[in-house]
């Protein structure tokens, strides 16, 4: 007679509950966006299409969510750069102080991000700088650029030297060694780095708060809105954003199993 094991099912079913729990939130941010509601979006009116067909019909929410955009893509971009020459940097050469900079590139990940917010507001108000764009990129980039190497060095220490040095013994310039080779090697992993730091900068409130002045992001908009009701053009964007950020986790998966299939078959 077989005896009923608890552990047998246990895992599986926290991992269901744990699930279901943690999707709560999302599925009720896409079920009210089609909530057709008018002042407040805190109870069921009835089903309609018109919010995600005039979501900019609230300009609020389009202008935050262009805010958040615009930020998060020159907070990637200077993080990228940043970050990627950085990485190099510290996997290639030897230098003094070399492990002072790998054990500060961890504080900005280590820092509660109300300190880190708060420091830099501080900063700012000392230097006399205004908070706008200018310091929000600031602080987005200062707390992106340790994701940013952690990623790209991890990419790094997995080159083959001898690509390179096979480039340099074809007479490749070092301009030509990086861009022919070393680059394309690198590309996936700047590539991840790069989408990680979008979804920090484009997600972030506590430290934009903090150094955000009059400019509105959406995570910001967000935030006043609650105390009211989230207008459902907001969830119909937070929807869209959730969506499409699966789609990429999807297309992702889908060209890797046929590439796989691809060398499988070659091989």
């Amino acid at each position: 007679m077989k005896r009923f094991a608890i552990g047998k099912f246990t895992l599986p079913v926290y991992s269901v509950l744990a699930l279901c729990f943690m999707l709560i939130p999302i599925v009720y941010t896409i079920v009210f966006s089609f909530n057709n509601s008018h002042r407040s979006n805190t109870t069921w009116e009835g089903f309609t299409f018109d919010k995600w067909l005039g979501v900019c019909n609230r300009p609020d929410v389009c202008e935050a969510l262009g805010n958040s955009l615009v930020i998060g893509a020159v907070s990637t971009l200077i993080a990228t750069i940043l970050g990627t020459a950085l990485a190099i940097g510290l996997v290639r050469y030897r230098f003094r102080a070399r492990a002072l900079v790998n054990l500060a590139l961890f504080l900005p990940m280590a820092t509660p991000e109300v300190v880190l917010g708060a420091g830099l507001a501080g900063l700012f108000f000392n230097a006399g700088v205004g908070a706008g764009w200018v310091t929000i990129i600031i602080a987005h980039v200062m707390f992106c650029l340790s994701f940013v190497v952690v990623t790209v060095k991890a990419r790094v220490q997995t080159l083959d030297p001898v690509l390179e040095e096979a480039g340099r013994d074809l007479y490749a310039n070092p301009n030509q060694v990086f861009w022919k080779i070393t680059f394309p090697l690198l590309l996936p992993g700047i590539v991840s780095a790069a989408l990680l730091a979008f979804s920090l900068s484009f997600d972030d409130f506590i430290i934009t708060y903090f150094n955000s002045g009059d400019v509105t992001t959406f995570p910001k908009y967000i935030y006043v809105a609650a105390a009211r009701g989230v207008p459902a053009e907001a969830n119909v964007i937070a929807s869209g954003v959730f969506i499409a950020a699966i789609l990429v986790v999807l297309i992702t998966q889908i060209r890797g199993a046929v590439k796989r299939k691809r060398l499988l078959k070659s091989s």
